[in-house]
């Protein structure tokens, strides 16, 4: 015959139940306490200080990307304005050497100096693939303010000509002078000027 399990149970003190239920309370209520006064995640305070600090940070990285955004603008700008100076300054390499040719030939004639000799002598650019110098060596012969007024049209020239060294030399048994150029200019590659 089978045992009764429940007969031969003792019955439960109702005392001891009562404590056990009050110890899981007691547990309980101290879990709920310590998470009150030490939540998760920090304090008010400190989530609050958390915060502060997060929102001044993105404050700081969004002026470091409109800093950026500025520079950016300004490279940008600085690059337009370097090609356009090269592109109305520089000359094409194609017609280069008949540009600078005609150009002082027409200041001659209009200075009224004689043209006596022109040279050219290209060289790249350090630090560029495509620019090149082009020096030039001239030598013109006239009076001294018709050798002033030419210095002066080649000064006033729509291209970047730079008058690198000027020598003048009387000629004897004359008023002329001998003036010797080194003359500067600098060329791009491209097509036939624009003009």
């Amino acid at each position: 015959m089978p045992k009764n399990s429940s007969a031969t149970a003792k019955p439960r003190d109702p005392k001891t139940v009562f404590r056990a239920i009050l110890g899981t309370l007691l547990a309980a209520n101290l879990v709920g306490a310590g998470l009150i006064l030490f939540p998760p995640g920090g304090s008010a305070e400190a989530l609050a200080r958390q915060m502060a600090s997060l929102q001044a940070e993105v404050a700081a990285k969004n002026a470091a990307i409109a800093q950026t955004r500025v520079h950016a603008q300004s490279i940008e700008e600085g690059r337009a304005e370097g090609d356009k100076f090269v592109h109305d300054y520089f000359l094409p390499l194609r017609t280069a050497d008949r540009v600078i040719e005609t150009e002082l030939q027409s200041a001659a004639a209009q200075a009224k100096v004689k043209s006596k000799d022109i040279s050219f002598a290209h060289e790249p650019i350090e630090g560029s693939d495509t620019l090149q110098m082009v020096s030039v060596t001239a030598t013109f012969e006239g009076l001294y303010l018709d050798v002033v007024k030419f210095v002066h049209s080649i000064d006033q020239s729509p291209h970047l000509l730079i008058i690198d060294s000027l020598s003048a030399v009387p000629q004897q048994g004359s008023n002329a002078l001998s003036v010797n150029l080194k003359i500067d200019a600098f060329v791009r590659p491209g097509d036939i000027e624009e003009q």
